[in-house]
Order: C-alpha cells, then sequence, then structure tokens
C-alpha cells in the first residue's frame, strides 16, 4: 500500500464510503482505486488527485497532505546515483534488494532517521 492508498482508505472508512461508492463518484473503475490504494498503480494524475480532494472536500492542511502523500507515493521507484559517492550506490541496491524483508519499526525507524538527517 502507498502512503496515498493509506490516506484515502482511512479517510474513506472515516465517512463510511466504499471503494465501489467513491469510484462510481470520481467516474473510474473500483479496480483502478483499489490498484491505487495497493500500489499497484503510480501515483493519480494531477486532475485525478484534485478529483480525489475534492471528493473528500478537505480543504488546507489535509488537501496538502494528500498532494505530499501523492508525491511519495510511486510504487516503482527509480534512485540515481550518479556522479554520488559508492556509498549511496550500494545503499541505494541494498535497500531496493532487502526492503521486503524489513519488519514496519525498521522502515519508520530508517525514514525518522532519514527526515531527520536531510533536514
Amino acid at each position: 500500500m502507498t502512503p496515498l492508498g493509506a490516506k484515502m482508505r482511512e479517510l474513506r472508512e472515516a465517512r463510511g464510503v466504499t471503494l465501489k461508492e467513491m469510484a462510481k463518484a470520481l467516474d473510474v473503475s473500483s479496480a483502478y482505486l483499489s490498484a491505487l490504494e495497493h500500489g499497484k498503480r503510480g501515483r493519480p494524475t494531477w486532475g485525478m488527485l484534485q478529483k480525489i480532494i475534492h471528493y473528500f472536500q478537505v480543504i488546507w492542511d489535509e488537501a496538502e497532505e494528500l498532494q505530499r502523500l501523492a508525491e511519495l507515493s510511486d510504487p516503482r521507484v527509480t534512485i540515481d546515483t550518479g556522479g554520488l559517492e559508492p556509498e549511496a550506490t550500494e545503499l541505494a541496491n541494498r535497500l531496493a534488494r532487502d526492503i521486503h524483508r524489513l519488519a514496519p519499526e525498521d522502515l519508520i525507524a530508517l525514514k525518522s532517521e532519514l527526515i531527520k538527517r536531510v533536514r
């Protein structure tokens, strides 16, 4: 599941809306929305994201959060380490190879450490 997909599911469940109902309102298939939630589709287009924001009737901070999550929700990431230190290439490759073996708490810790160091 992508960060945007998790937030969409949270919003749907909080409002008691099914995937089918939301899909009909957005004029897309429920299969598309399911794939979007589960990370089997790339991040939505700007227009689709605006439809989602309008559908949930979120404003300001929540709309910005959905936009931020959409930017971080591409399930097929490419990391260009050309011109960087060899350690960057090794790290990117190890992460790509082993990310599926990390526990959720390890992922949270790694993400937190990265955010702390790049701010």
